[in-house]
């Protein structure tokens, strides 16, 4: 197989000496998506931010390793990870209008990064741009190149931001929450854009998200994390079609259905995601799971249950009782 573009081995994120993020490990190959999904608070978004050398002040990678083609990303400095960031690495924020300069035309924002890098001239840089606001389906592209943020649609702000994120052909691309808040129509048509985009550039995709439906999608493979952990990750099918964790379990439970009646309530997960200064001790679900007993007071190892499926739960046998 060939050596993953990026390779993320006992990643540790501490903020004010608790870890948000407690020893994940997770690759992703070229071409490949790979989806991190989980509630709010399970530290994705934070592991995305590690990835990108961009986490709050609050916050620390304080160990483990982020590389990507060989290099490790924790171990470089602000102005080295600058020379990476929208060259061989990009991402696209969970708040696109937020994300983008409300001063800066929308245009000049996608062509920056050719300019920063050295990639192409301004006169170049601006055509590359306007090339890719076409690519990504924008309509009159030289006249919405002119247009600030605030001017245009969240769907529109969205494919801005992905245009800037491929302009310079990364070799990774973070996608945090690429479709919330947009309506359906608009997501299906962004993430048609990204499966498109990948095939055509190679690049290598880590989605996250919390939406099931997408993960079943875009994604090849599934990392699926609850409390600062990876509890279960395998191939998307094999997710999909046995899930061997309690958590993935409820998780797909929540996806809406087309049967039933019209009445009926839609499915939840029963409690929220503990504070992350008072995770439980042992298995982090257990304060939710309809399986845990004492021996879910010793944390499981992440094992694996067939080629390339792993699940950290001691209970596995009893799966067949959680819907």
């Amino acid at each position: 197989m060939p050596a993953p573009v990026l390779s993320v081995r006992d990643l540790a994120v501490d903020i004010r000496g608790s870890a948000v993020v407690d020893g994940i490990s997770l690759d992703v190959g070229p071409a490949e998506v790979v989806a991190l999904v989980g509630e709010s608070g399970s530290g994705k978004s934070l592991t995305a931010l590690s990835i990108m050398g961009l986490l709050p002040a609050a916050a620390e990678a304080s160990a483990g390793s982020v590389m990507l083609d060989g290099t490790d990303l924790l171990r470089l400095d602000e102005g080295q990870m600058r020379a990476i960031r929208g060259e061989r690495l990009s991402m696209i924020f969970q708040e696109p209008v937020a994300s983008l300069n409300p001063l800066m035309a929308v245009g000049d924002q996608v062509a920056e990064s050719l300019v920063v890098h050295g990639r192409a001239s301004p006169r170049e840089a601006k055509a590359r741009a306007l090339a890719m606001l076409r690519h990504v389906g924008i309509p009159e592209a030289e006249r919405r190149a002119r247009q600030l943020p605030v001017e245009l649609s969240g769907g529109m702000c969205q494919r801005v931001m992905i245009a800037s994120a491929l302009i310079s052909h990364p070799r990774l691309l973070i996608a945090d929450e690429p479709t919330t808040a947009l309506d359906v129509t608009i997501q299906a048509q962004i993430l048609r854009l990204m499966k498109e985009l990948r095939g055509e550039q190679g690049t290598a995709i880590l989605i996250i998200t919390h939406d099931m439906g997408v993960v079943a999608d875009i994604a090849d493979r599934v990392c699926v994390m609850y409390g600062g952990r990876i509890v279960e990750t395998g191939e998307v099918d094999a997710i999909f079609e046995a899930p061997s964790h309690p958590y993935t379990r409820l998780l797909l439970g929540t996806i809406p259905r087309m049967t039933g009646t019209r009445k009926e309530a839609l499915k939840v997960i029963e409690g929220t995601v503990p504070d992350l200064s008072s995770w439980p001790s042992g298995c982090r679900f257990r304060t939710r799971c309809p399986l845990a007993d004492e021996t879910c007071a010793a944390t499981p190892p992440l094992a694996a249950i067939a080629p390339g499926h792993l699940s950290a739960c001691w209970h596995i046998d009893q799966l067949a009782s959680v819907s």
